[in-house]
This record gives structure tokens, sequence and C-alpha cells, in this order.
């Protein structure tokens, strides 16, 4: 039998079914930290993003317990899946979300990371603002287009990927990102925002 350490987490969690804690506390350990960040970014709560990983760490013992979790694609997107569940129950909850109606057709699809970040002091400078007011600006997009911009651009998940993971049509992630993106650009364009990097 192999060791641990060395197991998929898809093996772990099999194990877990089968009786070993051990198995669980190490599953644990490799996805909380991605997991957490991916709730933190679409709650914007450190306190509800507590509670929101929790049942969702809940909810995964509590299927994996019943027999309902099948190895047959990535441990860490099943997941996520189930986060996103519990942040949209969560959202259901509030019933405060502010819906931001797209107005224009734009892209900006080409901000990126910090690979973008070089030349001169001064553009450095430039970049990092823009990269700050553009995270500003996200934080103001409701909760289903903010999660697809975080899997997209933060994690490197593909279209396919985020619709399996938000249990949705790759069109409505794809539409989900279009409309982010027009919501950043008139957003930009109201605060007089210059998104333009040097």
């Amino acid at each position: 039998m192999k060791n641990f350490k060395e197991m998929s987490d898809e093996e772990l969690a099999i194990s877990y079914i089968h009786g070993s804690n051990r198995a669980f506390d190490l599953l644990l350990s490799r996805n909380q930290t991605k997991l957490f960040s991916y709730i933190y970014f679409v709650v914007r709560d450190h306190d509800t993003a507590d509670d929101v990983f929790q049942e969702t760490f809940v909810k995964v013992i509590t299927k994996l317990q019943e027999g309902k979790y099948v190895p047959t694609g990535k441990f860490s997107a099943w997941v996520m899946r189930i986060a996103h569940n519990v942040i949209m129950d969560w959202y259901r909850d509030q019933r405060s979300e502010r819906v931001i109606e797209p107005t224009e057709n734009n892209d900006l699809s080409n901000i990126g990371g910090s690979d973008v970040l070089d030349g001169n002091i001064e553009s450095q400078f430039v970049n990092e603002q823009v990269l700050c007011d553009v995270k500003k600006m996200m934080n103001l997009l409701p909760a289903s287009q903010r999660e697809v911009v975080f899997m997209r651009y933060y994690q490197q998940m593909s279209f396919k990927e985020i619709a399996e993971t938000t249990n949705v049509s790759i069109n409505t992630a794809l539409g989900r990102m279009r409309y982010a993106i027009l919501n950043l650009r008139r957003m930009a364009r109201e605060s007089e925002v210059a998104l333009q990097l040097a």
C-alpha cells in the first residue's frame, strides 16, 4: 500500500471513505488554502469565508460518508463545485446582491498579473495602480461574475472547467465573463480610471 503522502487526492478520498481519518486530514491540508482563497475572493468577508469554508467541508465529509463521491475527475474540482453551491446558497439567503447592468461591449481580457509589470519604476507604479484599480472594481461585480473572473485569471481554469465547477453551461460561463468585462469597462469609464498598462 502507498504512503499517504504519495497518494493522489482521489486516492485519499477513497481511503477516507474506507475509514482513514488521516487521509482526510491530508486532503484538507492540501486543499484548504486554494479553496479558502476562492471563497474569500467571492464573498469578500473573512468571517463569512470562514463560515462558508467550514460548511463546505461539512458537506464534503457528509457526501464522502454517504458514498456520493465518484473519483472520475479531480477531487479539488469536486470540492470547488460544493463550495460554489454553498456560496450561492449564502447569496440567496442574503438577497442583497447589487446587480450591475452591462451597457457596452468592450474587452478587458488583455489585463494580466505580475508578468506585465516590467519596465522602469514609473511603468511599474502605473501598472500596479491599474491592477489595484481593477481589483477594486472586481469587488463591485456580482458574485457569479467575480467568481468566473477569479477562476479564469487567478486559477487559470478553462471555461469548460469553470462550467463544470459552477454547474452551468459553457455559454453561461462565457456570458458571465463577458458581462464582468462589460461591467469593469463601464465602471472604469464612470470613475474615469485609465486601464491602460504602461
